[in-house]
């Protein structure tokens, strides 16, 4: 039988959380008490005004019916106005507002909206898989932009050959970031307006860990900037801030033109957002907003006890301002050589009963890391602590 699958399909790596999620069935099958620290789910509920909103306006038959392609408008006036309020960016909600099946739908479509094949990306690494898998499926060119520590994570724009910025067509970009939970503050998104107008570059930032931070630090859209709408859209989502990853809801906001570019191609591959769920998220950004206070605050309980856990335990990690993930160090005290994320990531999961995401599942630049999420309960995060410092690294 000839090949089947397309080369572009074949060309894709596998997805790391599929991965992940095997492997942890496999490790329950063989009896084992797993923690799943891998993906970042989160396991707290849906607030329930929200859910009684979703189950009130299900039985609405008008919302029964296909839903418009860029989503109700009373739910992108609920965008603009949380928008305006939360980070301070005014938005056209008719022209600056596209509804999303959730951000990740969204940030695949916009390598179709935007990229021919042979066009070039710019794509930070280690980041979120979705990036470079978008790219590659678009038949174009992902050039990888390194996040290192010692730049604190972030990309060094002057450090891109100025030849590949001129050729390039757009660039991702996500923070807080995943998966190093690493920050910026507003004059860095200045630099990205610069480096955008310099090089006639669209920017694609992917912003749904924007309300998970700590410490007094407030997250800055990218918007927020003088000039951003000129060069890009911001996308954003309700599953972290409201617990709704199951839900699919998000959105994308900005420049009129580039919404434009991504919704025709949701109209081509999708029939928009079931009305019910918008009706839903108009619940969760016109809403009470304590929600949001009482996550924070569980998570930030849950990151202090896990990184001190680990730090008791010889691993290095940094306590992050936002998000909920940890990025830590794989630790220097064992041979792990081939692929030192890979292999301590399964000697965890071997010897402790743990899931991490090793980070070379982000790009090779995250290689010597793995990411941990805060998305079980602070009993079992002590657990997970406990059972490390058992490991006598």
């Amino acid at each position: 039988m000839r090949e089947i699958y397309a080369r572009r399909i074949s060309s894709l790596p596998p997805y790391l959380f599929a991965e992940l999620d095997e492997r942890k069935k496999k490790a329950e099958k063989r009896g084992g008490d797993i923690i799943d620290l891998g993906i970042g789910d989160p396991d707290l509920p849906t607030p329930s005004h929200i859910v009684e909103a979703a189950c009130h306006a299900a039985k609405d038959p008008s919302n029964h019916r296909y839903p418009s392609y860029e989503g109700l408008l009373s739910f992108r006036e609920a965008v603009a106005a949380w928008y305006n309020h939360r980070k301070h960016v005014t938005l056209d909600a008719e022209d600056e507002v596209l509804t999303l099946i959730g951000s990740k739908e969204g940030i695949a479509h916009s390598a179709f909206a935007f990229l021919d094949p042979g066009d070039i990306a710019l794509v930070p690494e280690p980041a979120y898989p979705v990036y470079n898998n978008a790219v590659v499926l678009a038949n174009s060119i992902p050039h990888s932009v390194p996040l290192t520590e010692e730049n604190e994570f972030k990309p060094d724009l002057e450090g891109i050959d100025k030849e590949v910025a001129r050729k390039a067509k757009i660039m991702f970009l996500n923070y807080p970031n995943n998966p190093t939970a690493a920050t910026v503050e507003k004059s860095f998104f200045e630099g990205v307006v610069d480096f955008a107008l310099d090089n006639d570059v669209i920017i694609l930032h992917d912003n749904p860990y924007s309300e998970l931070t700590f410490d007094g630090y407030a997250s800055p859209s990218f918007l927020a900037v003088d000039g951003a709408k000129e060069v890009g859209i911001e996308f954003n989502s309700l599953s972290k801030a409201y617990n709704m990853t199951g839900w699919r809801i998000g959105f994308a906001v900005g420049n009129p033109e580039i919404l434009k570019g991504l919704r025709m191609v949701k109209t081509n591959v999708d029939s928009g957002t079931f009305q019910t769920v918008q009706v839903a998220g108009i619940a969760a950004l016109a809403g009470p907003q304590d929600c949001i206070k009482r996550n924070v605050e569980i998570y930030r309980e849950r990151r202090d006890i896990l990184v001190e856990g680990l730090r008791s335990a010889g691993i290095e990690v940094k306590k992050p301002k936002a998000t909920f993930y940890l990025w830590a160090k794989v630790p220097q005290v064992r041979d792990f050589a081939s692929s030192p994320s890979i292999q301590f990531s399964l000697f965890l999961l071997e010897r402790a009963g743990l899931v991490v995401t090793p980070g070379i599942g982000f790009g090779e630049h995250g290689e010597g890391f793995i990411r941990l999420a805060l998305c079980v309960t602070v009993e079992r995060i002590k657990e997970a602590g406990e059972r490390i410092k058992g490991l006598n690294l």
